[in-house]
């Protein structure tokens, strides 16, 4: 049983040169789920959540995004990237239904803790589907990360390169 020099032999790296070292980074896409806000009285009460994006990747027409929406929001994405991809979609964060009975000694789905709880959620979720090269070819993606408001209404395509 002979052992080949090649098992033992030492890999050679290229010394890094200027434009490796100072050119432009490779590609990034940051999304971050902050500054929760509860909004309405009684029945209409809603909690809404910043979502900022930077990025330099060419398919997203602005590198730079800050949009406000609510949990529903991030069920219609959801149901679209379900619907029209081809993405295995991860879940959300839970709906925390007992959280919304009535005589609670706390506030429910508008406890702090609670809010905090499912803002990291939310930006794992986004995080996992907006990195995926697929989902990031949807419109309705691109809507929620970068327009103002969601257009439920919308006509689901495929988003071209520039």
């Amino acid at each position: 049983m002979a052992s080949t020099i090649a098992d033992t032999r030492r890999l050679f790296s290229k010394p890094q040169n200027l434009n490796d070292a100072y050119g432009p980074p490779s590609n990034f896409l940051e999304i971050d789920v902050s500054n929760p806000e509860t909004v309405g009285v009684g029945r209409s009460r809603f909690t809404t959540y910043e979502v900022r994006l930077k990025t330099n990747l060419p398919i997203f027409k602005l590198k730079e995004s800050s949009v406000r929406r609510r949990y529903s929001d991030f069920e219609w994405l959801r149901a679209e990237l379900e619907r029209e991809s081809k993405v295995v979609v991860p879940p959300l964060p839970g709906k925390a239904l007992f959280r919304q009975l009535p005589f609670r000694g706390d506030d429910g789905i508008f406890d702090d803790n609670f809010i905090e709880e499912r803002r990291q959620g939310l930006e794992q979720f986004l995080n996992k589907v907006a990195g995926h090269p697929l989902a990031q070819n949807e419109r309705c993606l691109h809507m929620f990360l970068q327009e103002d408001s969601v257009d439920r209404n919308y006509t689901p395509s495929k988003i071209r390169q520039a």
